[in-house]
Formats: structure tokens, C-alpha cells, sequence
């Protein structure tokens, strides 16, 4: 099962809308400011571009429907990519098809979440831009109650969007102290800067609502973001959006409160513009699928600093305009000095338990090198006790060791296990703890980092792999590890994780060690998706084939098509051969599967000639396939069925799957041609093994990609015409699979090679629209 990478996030730089509106509404405010244009009337206009732009990004977000689950025509933009073995994605289709599976699972359910928030979102920025376009279409008298409904709407809109963003997690005690303490201290501290810097005399009382309650709001949402901006920044630019909008909003009913000119409304233009293009710029990159991010130590600053900036700069400014302080403002501004206290404990404790880690490190270290040899003879704790160490880290990570026979002599006994236990205490460190799962699962808690603990993971699949004494001989065994940090997750999670990840070594052959991710645990999730809906598909008429034609380079007639397996699954959507095959390989259905498209094909090869048109059908089968002892017998009934003659099938092998079964290849494919079916090389790759192989085969067409058709290193020939040439000595057919583009076309023309296949010349497509394109042509026997 091919492991993919997820796209990279959006781009750090503002894109053009964003520049382009921000540089209109500062006009406008640059226009209000110089009196041209009425205060109230120029905060509209600034705001309107920014929060219609947005409300158009977050609605798309919200309403955007998934890809359809079989798009007519695919893109030609991506080159194909190369099938295993058995019936390939024909290359050419897999972009489009790939891209028309629809989320399922834990993916769909995240994926209708961040629709849920985007719209969520979109409301409240648009409940934002309407505060300010009402305004100056509203009575001086009526904009304080307008700006008070605006903020009274938005405000619970916003937390509503931002309780519900996808990726949080569950904070430690620890975690929750911090921040209650960070949001005390920078909330203290704009609390005593809104009140000595509101105007003397007796405060509104929406002016005195709107400035507490926008200090503590921005407090709650500026401490978030500052604490998400590593592990999830789109949900850090959408708590920053928030902050700034009802910053913004806070600010229009303090200053319509106390009936501030209108040239001073100007001041909420930009955090309101701002607010809603972050916001939106914060629901995009949450939608794209970011993964937390784990493991980032909390920054000092500004958890220190800024509450005593704040609190420092806003008494400096009330000392130069008033001169003194009233006794409530005193005491308002030192109760600023106890979180800033707690903070800095919390700091030094979390530096204290850094520095403990980073010695425990270096004990490790040592112990990698021979200098510390922990005692080999201490018994492994129970799952109950590696939950208590797990909730006692605070950093590190969990080994999941799995282990299985070697073969099927091989014997997990209690002595074979003992010995396992034993080499896992001898390789672990001083501190860490090993466990005992299950009969066959054992478990390693470390407190280093995740590269040691990765070459602790190594180094113990070495140590396994060598034979365990045991009574009446020796045993082999082998091992799967599963590896997952520990840090901020809470027990259970992290032995989730871990036993995830050992669960994809097991998938990809063993022997080895897997790291946990988010991605990881949606391919497990899909494996099983798979794994569950597979078996049937046959009965339940959920398989297709598409077929792509084969042309003549000369003259650009059709001569022939190859069928191209898909499962139209009704749950999982369309299922190409790349992620199909492998589970089929391991659920053993692949006999059933390669009977079908062998009929399949047989019968649309016999509709086809029926109407005088004389072409090949290439089948696609695996070595597993070919290896079966009735192959070719199924292959000869399957000819008589349909009265199909047989130079007019070709059955294809993949090369680079050939090797592992050379010999039985080799006699299969002889049987074939003694039937009269033609056979080929797919996927030839030119190099020194497959020339050395490729005189003991017995094929008729040698199948190669288009990277052999690009122009020769240091001014040598291009590679296809040597094989081209080396086809004619050997009596083959070449055919050049995957051509993009005329150029391509063109060069393997010049090479001398016959036939060719790729968007360039036909697009994959169900047996109706093959048909009516042959229509095109002469009936011309090939």
C-alpha cells in the first residue's frame, strides 16, 4: 500500500485579494481621516471589501461538495504512474480517479466538522461586516445599540466556531494551569490599561461592559493562539481573527459610549478588516487537514512579558495625562504582580523538568555507546502498570513490540518469551520501563526523544532476530514496533497510537519500525475500510473495467486496448489497482479477482470482433496469478467460452515483480504461447538485470514508460531507441505506454518503435465510449 505525503500548507505570504482589499480600506480610512469621506461611511467601506472576501472563502469552505466518484474526463496534467503488478490504474487515470475517492471514515467526519466551522465562521464575519455597514445608515442615537446587537451576536458565534475547531486535544493539569494563569495575567493587565486610559469622570455602562469584557475576551483568545501557533496554526489565525474582530467591535461601543467623533471611529477599521481576512485565512488551513504538531516547548514570552508591558505603558500614558492614581486603580495594577509570580514558577519548574529529560538523554546516550548497562533480569510490569508510568511522563515515547514465528516451527513458549523480556530489559535504558501486553506484545516506555527512541527500536529488532534457546533447539522469531511520543497525550491515546503504528509494521512486511501519525491512522482506518467491503465485490457487481486503446505510431489507427480493473465500491467509491491489489494479495482474493477481468474481457474482446474489428485485448495478472497451476487451462476455457481467438489476447506481467519468480514465469508464459495467446513485459525498465532476464522470457511485446523517450545523457542516444533496436533483434513488439504529449509521440515514431498508448492518443474509458470512438476509424485488421 504506497504511503503518500500530505500537501504542503498554504503559504505564509498574503495573497493578492488579501493585499488588494487591505490596500482599499486603508485608502479609505486615509480618506475618512483627511475628512473626505464621513468617519462612520469610511469605516463601512474599509471593512465591506475585507469581510466579503472572507465570507466568500468561508462559505466556499462550508458548501464546497466532495469530488464525484467517477469524473467523465480525467486531467492530463500528471504523468502515469507505474502498477505493481496484476490489472493496473493504467497509469494515465490514476490523478483523476485518485482525486474522485471520497473521504470516509474519520477523514469524512473531520472534513463535515470543519464545514460545520466554516459556516459557523462565515456568520460571524458577516454578522461583523453588517455591525459597521448599518452604521452610517443608522441615526447618530441608534449606533451604540446597533454596535452592542452586533457584538452581542458575534461574540457567541466565535466561540461557538473556535470550541468546535478540529484537532483539539485534551489539555494536561499542568497545561490548563498555564494558561488559566497566562489568561489571568494579560487579562488583569488590559483590564487596568481600559481603566485608566477611558476618559475621567463617571464610565457608561456599555462603555465599562465592552472594555472589561473585550479585555477578558481578548485575553481567552490571544492566549490560545499564542499556545496553538506551533501545533495547529490555522486554529491560532482563527482564535487571532476572533480577537481582532471583537477587539474591534468592543472598541466601536466604547467609543460610540461616549460619543467620540466620528474621524476616532476610524480606529476600528483595521482590526475589523484584519480580524476577517485572518479568520479566513485560519479556516482554510484548518480544512486542508494541518496535523498537530507535538512536542514544542511553551515560549517565556510573551507569557512574562507582555502583561507588564501592557501595565507599564498604560500607567506611563494615564501619569502624563492625569498625573494620579485612584486607590481602585492601584490596587487594579498590582494585582498584575501574582500571575506574573505563578507564571514564573511555572517557567521554572517546566525548565527544571526540561533539564531533567535532557539528563536522562544524556544517561541514554552513554548507554548507546557502552558506558551504562542497565540490570537484565527485572520482570516486566503489567499493562495497568505501563498506564501508571505513562501518566507519570511527561515526555518520551512508547515502543509496541510485536512478535510472531519466524516460520511455522518457530515456537513462542515461555521460555522463548523469557528470553525476549530479557533482551528487551538489556536494551532498554536505566529509566525505562518494559511491559508485558499481551502473549506476543511487549511494550518499551522511554524518556528520550523520538530519533533515540527510533534507534532504540533498531537496535532491539536486531537483538530479537537472533535465535532463542529454548529446549530441543533453537528459535527464531520476528518482531513489528510501533512507536508513539508521549508527550501531551494521555495514556490510553498513546498506547492507541503505538499499537497503531505496529499494526502498519505487520502491514508492510515486518521487521521493522513505524512511526505514528495522524496520516498513518487514516491509511489503517481506509486498510480496514477495505479489508471489510473486498470480499463480495465480485457477487455484488461492484467491479468495472475501463479500456484504454492501443494505436499505431504510423498512422494512429487503434490495434488493439488494455483493460484497466476498478471497483466501484458504493461505500469507499471508486478503488483503483494500486491500493486494490495489495489487500486483495492478503484476503487471498486475487484468483477471484483476476477470473473475472479474464471474462470479463474475453466476452467484450468477442463483442468487439462481432462488428469486424480485428483488435488485441492486453489482461494484466500478477506472478501470484500466473504461478496458479490451472492458469493456463482458465485461460484456454475462457477463449473457447467467447470463441475468442487466442493471438488476440495478450496477457501482461508486471518486470519488476518478475524475479522473485523467475522459473515459474517463465513456464507459465511458454504455456501460453503453445496456447496461441501472446504475451508481454510491462513496465520494462531498461536496466542491467532486466537485459540479462530478458532473453528466458517468452513474450511477444515489450512494454516500456515515456521517461525512456527523453533525450541521452553526455549526448548519447535516447535509451528508447536501444530498446527499440534491441526489440528488433529479438523479434519484439515495443510498445510506449503512458505518452503525454506529441513530442513523446513523435520521439518513439523516430525510434522506430510500432505502438503507442497515452492521453496523447486515447484516454482510458468504459467499453461504450471505446466503442463509439472506433467508430472513427477503418475497420482495419492488425
Amino acid at each position: 500500500m504506497p504511503v503518500t505525503h500530505p500537501a504542503a500548507g498554504p503559504r505564509s505570504r498574503p495573497p493578492l485579494p488579501d493585499l488588494a482589499v487591505s490596500l482599499a480600506g486603508a485608502l479609505f480610512v486615509l480618506a475618512g481621516a483627511a475628512g473626505l469621506v464621513p468617519g462612520p461611511a469610511a469605516v463601512a467601506l474599509a471593512v465591506a471589501g475585507g469581510c466579503a472576501l472572507a465570507c466568500v472563502r468561508l462559505a466556499w469552505l462550508a458548501g464546497a461538495p466532495p469530488a464525484p466518484a467517477d469524473p467523465p474526463t480525467p486531467p492530463a496534467t500528471t504523468p502515469p504512474a507505474a502498477t505493481p503488478a496484476g490489472p493496473r490504474s493504467g497509469g494515465d487515470q490514476v490523478p483523476a480517479e485518485a482525486a474522485a475517492v471520497r473521504p470516509t471514515g474519520r477523514r469524512a467526519r473531520r472534513v463535515a466538522l470543519s464545514r460545520r466551522v466554516a459556516g459557523i465562521l462565515d456568520v460571524a464575519v458577516l454578522a461583523a461586516g453588517l455591525t459597521v455597514a448599518v452604521l452610517p445608515l443608522s441615526e447618530p442615537a441608534h449606533r451604540l445599540p446597533v454596535a452592542l446587537a452586533g457584538l452581542a451576536v458575534t461574540a457567541p458565534l466565535y466561540a461557538v466556531a473556535l470550541l468546535r475547531l478540529p484537532g483539539r486535544s485534551r489539555l494536561s493539569a499542568r497545561e490548563r494551569l498555564r494558561r488559566g494563569v497566562d489568561v489571568a495575567g494579560l487579562g488583569v493587565s488590559l483590564v487596568f490599561a481600559g481603566w485608566v486610559l477611558l476618559p475621567p469622570g463617571p464610565v457608561p455602562p456599555a462603555a465599562r461592559a465592552a472594555s472589561v469584557g473585550g479585555a477578558l475576551a481578548l485575553a481567552v483568545l490571544l492566549v490560545a493562539a499564542l499556545a496553538e501557533r506551533r501545533r495547529r496554526p490555522g486554529a491560532a489565525r482563527c482564535h487571532a481573527g476572533a480577537a481582532a474582530t471583537l477587539g474591534g467591535l468592543a472598541l466601536l461601543v466604547v467609543l460610540l459610549a461616549y460619543a467620540a467623533p466620528d474621524r476616532a471611529v476610524l480606529a476600528v477599521a483595521p482590526p475589523l478588516l484584519a480580524g476577517a481576512l485572518v479568520t479566513a485565512a485560519g479556516a482554510r488551513r484548518t480544512a486542508a487537514g494541518e496535523r498537530p504538531r507535538t512536542g514544542a516547548a511553551p515560549a517565556a514570552w510573551p507569557g512574562l512579558t507582555a502583561p507588564a508591558g501592557i501595565a507599564a505603558l498604560a500607567a506611563g500614558q494615564h501619569l502624563w495625562t492625569v498625573g494620579e492614581f485612584t486607590a481602585p486603580a492601584i490596587a487594579l495594577g498590582l494585582s498584575v504582580i501574582p500571575p506574573m509570580v505563578v507564571r514564573e514558577v511555572l517557567a521554572a519548574a517546566d525548565q527544571r523538568r526540561r533539564a531533567e529529560r535532557l539528563a536522562a538523554s544524556e544517561a541514554r546516550l552513554r548507554h548507546l555507546v557502552g558506558d551504562d548497562r542497565p540490570p537484565a533480569d527485572a520482570a516486566p510490569v503489567d499493562r495497568a502498570g505501563l498506564v501508571r508510568a505513562l501518566d507519570r511522563r511527561a515526555g518520551g515515547a512508547l515502543l509496541v513490540v510485536d512478535l510472531h514465528g519466524a516460520d511455522e516451527t518457530a515456537v513462542l513458549d515461555a521460555p522463548v518469551l523469557a528470553e525476549v523480556a530479557r533482551r528487551l530489559r538489556a536494551g532498554a535504558g536505566p529509566h525505562d520501563v518494559v511491559a508485558r501486553l499481551t502473549d506476543t506484545e511487549f511494550a518499551v516506555l522511554t524518556d528520550v526523544g523520538p530519533v533515540l527512541a527510533y534507534a532504540l527500536g533498531t537496535r532491539l529488532l536486531v537483538a530479537l532476530a537472533e535465535p532463542c534457546p529454548r529446549p530441543g533447539g533453537a528459535s527464531r522469531i520476528r518482531a513489528s514496533v510501533g512507536l508513539a511520543e508521549t508527550t501531551g497525550g494521555e495514556p490510553e491515546d498513546v498506547l492507541r497510537q503505538a499499537d497503531l503504528a505496529r499494526r502498519r509494521a505487520v502491514q508492510l512486511g515486518r521487521d521493522r519500525v513505524e512511526w505514528y501519525d495522524a496520516y498513518l491512522e487514516e491509511q489503517l482506518v481506509r486498510r480496514l475500510d477495505l479489508e471489510r467491503e473486498l470480499p463480495g465485490a465480485v457477487a455484488r457487481g461492484e467491479l468495472d473495467l475501463v479500456y484504454q486503446p492501443v494505436l499505431a505510431l504510423a498512422d494512429r489507427l487503434p490495434v488493439g486496448t488494455e483493460a484497466l480493473l476498478r471497483w466501484r465500491s458504493p461505500a469507499l467509491g471508486t478503488v483503483l489497482p494500486d491500493e486494490l491489489l495489495p489487500v486483495a494479495a492478503d484476503l487471498d482474493l486475487l484468483g477471484e479477482l483476476g477470473r473475472w477481468v479474464l471474462d470479463r474481457a474475453c466476452r467484450q474482446l468477442a463483442d468487439w470482433s462481432e462488428g469486424g474489428r480485428a483488435l488485441w485485448m492486453a489482461v494484466n495478472v500478477t506472478p501470484r496469478e500466473l504461478a496458479a497451476p490451472d492458469f493456463v487451462a482458465r485461460t484456454a476455457t475462457a477463449l473457447a467460452a467467447y470463441d475468442v481467438p487466442p493471438e488476440r489476447l495478450v496477457v501482461e506481467v508486471a518486470e519488476p515483480a518478475v524475479a522473485a519468480e523467475l522459473s515459474t514465469v517463465v513456464a507459465r508464459l511458454a504455456g501460453l504461447r503453445s496456447l496461441g495467446v501472446r504475451t508481454a513485459l510491462d513496465d520494462f525498465r531498461a536496466e542491467h538485470a532486466s537485459l540479462a532476464q530478458l532473453r528466458r522470457l517468452p513474450i511477444d511485446l515489450l512494454k516500456v514508460g515515456p521517461h525512456l523517450v527523453g533525450p541521452g545523457t553526455d549526448g548519447q542516444r535516447p535509451l528508447i531507441d536501444v530498446v527499440a533496436n534491441l526489440g528488433d533483434r529479438l523479434g519484439l513488439e515495443v510498445v510506449v505506454e503512458g505518452l503525454e504529449s506529441d513530442a513523446q509521440v513523435a520521439g518513439a515514431r523516430r525510434a522506430g518503435c510500432h505502438y503507442g498508448q497515452g492521453f496523447a492518443l486515447a484516454r482510458p474509458a468504459p467499453a461504450e465510449r471505446v466503442e463509439a470512438w472506433f467508430e472513427e476509424f477503418p475497420s482495419t485488421p492488425r
